[in-house]
């Protein structure tokens, strides 16, 4: 009897390890990259926490986003950054070697890392020649970069766009007041955009690295542009050059820190790591930049009444 009802038990549990196999390969193969759509009714709390603080702030502070890609990540990351992130910068440009009808702009470089210096220098350029009075604020991210713009655009518009500034996560050594992280985005005021270029112009400035974020930190220094300190009043960071995990949880291991190393300031793993205001997190690939999208913009705790007010923090 015993072994009866042990084999039923065995038979059960096999049919539902089936079933659940089968629910779960349904699920998966039909996993849409789409991006999130907004619910169509808006409920009393979305009314009254969508809108006129961020609108506001977008027709005052006006961001160009470029994105650093190339033909190859086109359909595999640079679509799904301008889905979850990408459509909500004032303007967007995406920089490759060619042209496309996404669209992209074709720079005139070639792909590869040892480009990616070379592929800055001629994306602000045609910033520069093109958009320069479309915009306040030049922000660079990559194709695996997200962006929170309306947390961006409320750090910037405590600043001026035209006093030579630089913003982004700050990194040392090689450059004297730092540099910031190439992952993590980085944004020039329009006064560093127009010393940026004028420094490549007048032989102040050289393509003296493949290293992108070091060699146009040291540009920058040389032109007298301001490296700012963008954590918030607490001290958390707001720019990362990693994803969430490798700051919200306390790496066990001196190994495990390496990507610390480079850090200006003190070195700060656990939920302290990062700024409620991030504006954000590099190494996303595109499943999770639409999981950053809905943390981000759709979930809410119902009656969480948000307790971190940076005015008088």
């Amino acid at each position: 009897m015993r072994h009866l009802f042990s084999g039923i038990l065995f038979s059960s549990g096999t049919a539902m390890g089936y079933f659940l196999l089968y629910i779960f390969i349904i699920f998966k193969t039909n996993v849409n990259l789409a991006p999130l759509q907004s619910p169509t009714k808006k409920t009393p709390m979305m009314q009254e926490t969508n809108g006129s603080v961020a609108s506001d702030l977008t027709r005052q502070v006006r961001l160009l986003c470029w994105v650093l890609t190339a033909p190859q990540f086109l359909e595999s990351r640079t679509k799904h950054v301008h889905a979850a992130w990408g459509k909500r910068c004032n303007k967007v440009l995406y920089m490759s070697s060619e042209e496309s009808d996404f669209p992209t702009v074709k720079l005139d470089v070639a792909e590869g890392r040892n480009q990616l210096y070379w592929k800055t220098i001629r994306a602000f350029q045609y910033v520069y020649e093109h958009h320069l009075d479309d915009a306040d604020w030049f922000l660079k991210a990559d194709d695996d970069t997200f962006v929170v713009p309306e947390n961006l655009r409320y750090l910037l518009s405590q600043l001026d766009t035209e006093d030579p500034l630089y913003l982004g996560r700050r990194f040392r050594p090689f450059v004297a007041q730092g540099y910031m992280s190439g992952g993590a985005g980085y944004v020039l005021s329009k006064e560093a955009l127009r010393r940026f270029v004028k420094g490549h112009a007048d032989g102040n400035c050289t393509h003296f690295s493949d290293i992108e974020d070091m060699a146009l930190g040291t540009c920058l220094e040389t032109m007298e542009v301001t490296a700012m300190d963008t954590r918030d009043e607490r001290r958390r960071h707001t720019f990362h050059a990693f994803p969430p995990d490798k700051y919200l949880l306390k790496q066990l291991t001196k190994s495990q820190s390496n990507h610390l190393l480079y850090e200006f300031y003190e070195r700060v793993q656990g939920p302290g790591c990062c700024s409620d205001l991030t504006i954000s997190f590099h190494y996303i690939r595109p499943v999770e930049m639409y999981t950053l999208e809905y943390f981000t913009y759709h979930l809410r705790p119902y009656g969480y009444k948000y307790r971190f007010d940076p005015e008088a923090a």
